[in-house]
């Protein structure tokens, strides 16, 4: 089993930054992945939906605080974009190349995570199984990426490594972790 360690970084803007610490781990043990997320710092300027009773499938989970990663299959075009609202509302989208055929993964029916809130943080954690999508033997590279909402409606981007002149998550060159 390999494990890495992350430290995510906002997207440098002319807004103000939230006083925030987003980092966590990721490990991969064959086709077993698990992510750990600790959103940590003044969460009460955060917008973050209470959980749900009924987590489900939904769409643009991104509009609003959103934890994401992105894997890709080492040299290959094909990746996948992973998001999980602390709601515990998911998706998953495959694409065919950057931003190009994007679907909605149907190898996945359910995402199950936890999420714990605590007075100082946040902390996220899901395992999942990638055979559905990729065999053990193939390399991945992964970005790991959140979105927060403030209360007033501002929105930061939050990555390994920002490689563009705005803030994308799809550009391939921030999939900097490889497994």
């Amino acid at each position: 089993m390999s494990e890495q360690i992350f430290s995510l970084q906002p997207f440098s803007s002319t807004k103000s930054l939230p006083n925030l610490k987003i980092a966590g781990n990721i490990a991969r043990n064959g086709n077993q992945l698990a992510i750990r997320y600790m959103l940590e710092g003044n969460l009460k300027e955060i917008a973050i939906a209470p959980p749900s009773n009924t987590p489900s499938r939904k769409h643009e989970l991104w509009e609003d605080t959103c934890f994401e990663f992105f894997l890709g299959i080492k040299d290959s075009a094909q990746y996948w974009e992973f998001n999980l609202s602390p709601a515990g509302h998911w998706n998953v989208y495959r694409f065919d190349g950057y931003r190009q055929g994007m679907q909605e993964e149907t190898a996945f029916e359910k995402l199950p995570f936890n999420v714990q809130n605590q007075a100082d943080g946040l902390i996220l954690v899901l395992d999942v199984d990638l055979d559905k999508i990729i065999s053990a033997e193939q390399a991945v590279e992964l970005g790991i990426t959140t979105v927060i909402k403030n209360r007033n409606g501002e929105v930061t981007y939050w990555a390994l490594t920002h490689q563009g002149v705005k803030a994308d998550f799809h550009l391939r060159d921030s999939f900097i972790l490889e497994f």
